[in-house]
């Protein structure tokens, strides 16, 4: 299986009405079917937004950074997928479907120890049908040219 690092963004609104930008990854359906990644970990980090609801710019750098080496580090031997990322309304969700959520967890705990303490909370569910996913997915069709 390849990985691919096709991309699409849309936008779209949580439920306070803010503009939440949704960037999904395409070209994924041969992971959905092998059945290996049957765990979903959502990693949400919440910031004081400005008026858009946005971070701010050396915020959304330090998120970039922490973005990058986690996926570098998740996605190095393909023990886990990024598969989504949320960005808007006071928050940014990472969405990973992962082979297990506790080499995950370990693996995230690595990664993270360089950066001082962030202000994330961690969620999973067993999702071996990709629900999530597949919802954010029907996005793709008001997908944004950049």
């Amino acid at each position: 299986m390849k990985l691919s690092n096709v991309w699409f963004t849309a936008l779209s609104e949580n439920e306070e009405g803010n503009m939440v930008a949704v960037y999904g990854r395409d070209e994924l359906t041969q992971f959905i079917e092998s059945g290996k990644f049957k765990e979903r970990v959502e990693i949400t980090w919440k910031y004081e937004g400005d008026k858009n609801g946005m971070p701010s710019d050396e915020l959304a750098e330090k998120m970039e950074t922490v973005e990058l080496a986690l996926k570098k580090a998740m996605e190095k031997d393909k023990l886990s997928i990024l598969t989504s990322i949320y960005s808007g309304g006071g928050e940014k969700i990472w969405v990973y479907y992962t082979r297990t959520t506790r080499v995950f967890g370990e693996r995230l705990n690595e990664v993270l120890a360089p950066f001082e303490l962030l202000p994330i909370t961690i969620y999973t569910e067993v999702d071996p049908e990709w629900e999530e996913y597949l919802d954010m997915y029907e996005m793709k069709q008001w997908a944004v040219d950049e």
